[in-house]
């Protein structure tokens, strides 16, 4: 018999032990492949869906909504079908004692039902707005991190502590009525079940006083009941678990299914680019500030392999022409041609990969050098790469590094100085070997040193290439085969440096006050 007794306990155990790991397994692949499919649907939107949605808020979906969902998924499914079958053998075995105490203990079902229809609905639209108050909680934190060099400069570690707090009180406040609403639910179920259990006792009583039931069956009936009402109270638990994860989880469907308006990959791929761009009568307007025009009838023709410069006061509506050519963004109004063919026809990827931007803040990725150049093409050889980092005058710093292309930059290349990462980012550009160069005011940021040398390194970038600049220094432009004057996202003027300085226009003014140095002439130190 304790032979017996041990292998029932042994098999328990072993049983125990595969349900727990198939469950948990299971749970961790779904979460696996959710956070896969999720990741996936999030990097194919449009820059728009960016600038609508904060980086933590999104971090907050990747992370924390997929681990509620994946607690739901676990934990729960494993103990609610537990506690679920225990429950069904409970009524079975009661209605075989009796079926008249199992009708008067399910008297108090439609009571349970209802308040739980209740709280599921309370808890789940708290859960959303629990999960929005943690997202933006974790942007406040976001932002700090990544700005900590500008938050340290300007002391205001206690601002943004005060920041984060704020935030977090806020969650906190929602997960006090969380707390509570779980606290009444669960109240309510075990003040029920044990009214449940007073009837039964008192109708038992009765029968057996009427001899219709013998003690032996109620002490039985009472101890299943009593069973019964600990799975539900255990179900009650589960329940609110379960609100939560579909709170969670309908945040999370809805940027599964959010689709953007056009595909990434889609349209087509012309057999040969000689890179004639023609923007005719473009206006344009971000989506998050529809009233606020950016670009008003803009029309601009660029020859293939010639060089474009935009310039013009800040806020004017430069860059915003280079997101139109990249197509992060779709015109408002007008169309843009690439050889005479709709830039909006033709698939988005296969274009991207013609085009190479070198930005003035380049965005370089927390891997080793050699990643960050062959980032637009991984399976470039080694020799590609130096070849690359050659051009772009970047291999002798490389060199000069202990490990050399292996070295890592950091998260956004801190480790690494401006001018180092202008000629990572050509270096880059050149790899891909674009038909389009954009660049975007490349080396309005660095110093004469290094301006000097990534400007040489930029010139080779741009032979034979169809080339728009933006340019805050003018005299890097002069050369330009056409320049355009830009403001208040109108161009105002256009022709070559020499035509542009026999007018007498704002080109001509932006480049005298330039001359005479920052402020109109005011320099730094020379006082009031």
């Amino acid at each position: 018999m304790v032979l017996q007794l041990a292998c029932v306990f042994v098999a328990g155990g072993f049983f125990s032990f595969v349900r727990g790991y198939l469950f948990t397994l299971a749970g961790e692949r779904v979460v696996a492949r959710l956070r896969r499919r999720l990741f996936s649907a999030l990097v194919r939107q449009e820059v728009s869906f960016f600038d609508a949605n904060t980086t933590g808020e999104l971090m907050n979906r990747l992370a924390s909504d997929t681990t509620v969902i994946q607690s739901a998924v676990t934990v729960n499914v494993s103990m609610g079908l537990r506690f679920g079958a225990q429950v069904v053998l409970g009524l079975v075995l009661i209605f075989a004692e009796s079926w008249k105490l199992s009708l008067l203990m399910l008297a108090v079902v439609p009571a349970i039902v209802a308040v739980g229809v209740v709280y599921g609905r309370f808890m789940k639209r708290f859960s959303k707005q629990y999960q929005a108050a943690l997202a933006r909680a974790a942007d406040v934190a976001q932002e700090c991190f990544s700005g900590i060099r500008t938050v340290r400069s300007f002391a205001n570690e206690p601002r943004e502590a005060d920041r984060y707090d704020g935030a977090v009180d806020e969650s906190f406040g929602l997960g006090r009525k969380k707390a509570l609403a779980y606290g009444a639910f669960g109240s309510l179920i075990g003040t029920t079940g044990q009214f449940a259990v007073v009837g039964v006792l008192w109708y038992g009583g009765a029968l057996v006083i009427a001899g219709e039931m013998s003690l032996g069956t109620l002490t039985s009936f009472l101890l299943y009941t009593v069973v019964i009402a600990g799975c539900l109270g255990g179900l009650s638990d589960l329940f609110g678990s379960l609100m939560n994860a579909l709170g969670a989880s309908s945040r999370v469907f809805a940027l599964l299914d959010a689709s953007p308006a056009r595909p990434l990959a889609e349209g087509l791929r012309p057999e040969r680019v000689r890179g004639q761009l023609h923007l005719s009568d473009v206006s344009f307007s971000y989506p998050a500030r529809p009233e606020a025009l950016v670009l008003d009838g803009v029309s601009l023709r660029i020859e293939p392999g010639s060089v474009v410069a935009l310039c013009g006061p800040s806020g004017s509506g430069k860059s915003t022409v280079i997101g139109l050519l990249e197509r992060w963004y779709e015109p408002t109004r007008g169309s843009i041609t690439l050889d005479g063919v709709p830039l909006a026809s033709i698939d988005g990827s296969w274009w991207r990969k013609q085009v190479a931007l070198v930005a003035q803040e380049p965005v370089l990725f927390a891997c080793s050098i050699r990643d960050n150049i062959a980032y637009g093409k991984p399976a470039a050889a080694d020799d590609e790469v130096r070849a690359a980092a050659s051009t772009a005058n970047a291999e002798a710093f490389v060199d000069a590094f202990p490990r050399g292309f292996d070295t890592m930059v950091g998260e956004r290349g801190v480790q690494l100085s401006g001018g180092q990462k202008q000629r990572i980012a050509i270096a880059r550009a050149l790899l891909v070997d674009p038909k389009v160069l954009l660049l975007d005011e490349a080396t309005s940021a660095l110093d004469s040193e290094s301006e000097f040398v990534v400007q040489e390194a930029i010139d080779r970038l741009m032979a034979s290439r169809t080339t728009v600049v933006i340019a805050h220094r003018l005299s890097t432009i002069r050369d330009a085969s056409l320049i355009c004057v830009v403001s208040k996202g109108r161009i105002v003027e256009r022709g070559t440096h020499q035509e542009l300085m026999a007018a007498t226009g704002l080109y001509k003014q932006l480049t005298a006050r330039q001359a005479l140095g920052p402020g109109g002439g005011r320099r730094i130190g020379s006082g009031p």
